[in-house]
């Protein structure tokens, strides 16, 4: 491959928003170097690819940066235009999931990450607060994609890459800080979408190491913690 040709993903191996990249990246069968970024030692090239966030994921291909992992993951879509495509043909379809990978992004995973760093009862309502909006986004997965199925790569777009990067580890959560908020009894859709995406082979290749995982996530959780206590 040569440079002008080169994919090259900068990222960080527990982070949502990289594995949203790696997952459109392998579900394109596009060839990819993969650069492991400490972010709390950034590197120079980081920086300068991009200047403005300074975080990853960054995507290089012609030897041009796209950063930010949705403006990154349409830029895929676009430039490989091969199966599968992420967003349907439909401009209604099409509307639809970008609103929903957008609740996704604003309503639900930041009520989530608060839940890995409280305790006590500002946990537990971020917990409740959490499994509202989950509810929500149930209730628009019946409505507006009734029909899904998930049984192959062709079957998965942008929204179902979004779900499993965002909840696919659910469970290693629920082990590591001791709280359940994606179950089979309140969000059954959800929980479905999510266990067929898991058996996906290609999702089986980027999938997170538990032990890995549920280490950084308690040791995040305990530093952060102590320092609240500290404060």
């Amino acid at each position: 491959m040569d440079e002008k040709s080169k994919v090259t993903l900068h990222g960080t191996w527990a982070s949502t928003y990289s594995k949203r990249v790696e997952i459109a990246l392998k579900l394109k069968g596009i060839l990819y170097e993969y650069v492991e970024e400490d972010l709390k030692n950034k590197t120079e090239s980081l920086i300068q690819l991009n200047p403005v966030h300074k975080k990853i994921p960054v995507l290089v291909h012609d030897v041009k940066p796209v950063a930010e992992s949705l403006v990154i993951l349409e830029y895929i879509d676009e430039t490989w235009q091969k199966s599968p495509r992420l967003l349907p043909e439909d401009p209604y379809e099409r509307a639809q999931v970008r609103f929903w990978v957008s609740y996704i992004n604003q309503q639900v995973f930041e009520v989530m990450s608060r839940v890995i760093f409280q305790e006590g009862e500002a946990q537990a309502k971020s917990v409740e607060e959490a499994r509202e909006r989950l509810k929500v986004l149930e209730d628009g997965l019946k409505k507006h994609f009734p029909n899904k199925i998930i049984r192959e790569n062709d079957d998965v777009g942008l929204l179902e890459i979004i779900i499993i990067a965002t909840f696919g580890a659910h469970k290693v959560y629920h082990e590591a800080i001791g709280v359940e908020i994606v179950d089979p009894a309140n969000t059954p859709t959800l929980y479905n979408w999510i266990e067929r995406l898991q058996e996906l082979p290609v999702m089986k290749d980027v999938e997170l190491p538990r032990d890995r995982l549920v280490n950084l996530l308690q040791s995040y959780r305990q530093k952060h913690l102590q320092q609240a206590a500290n404060a």
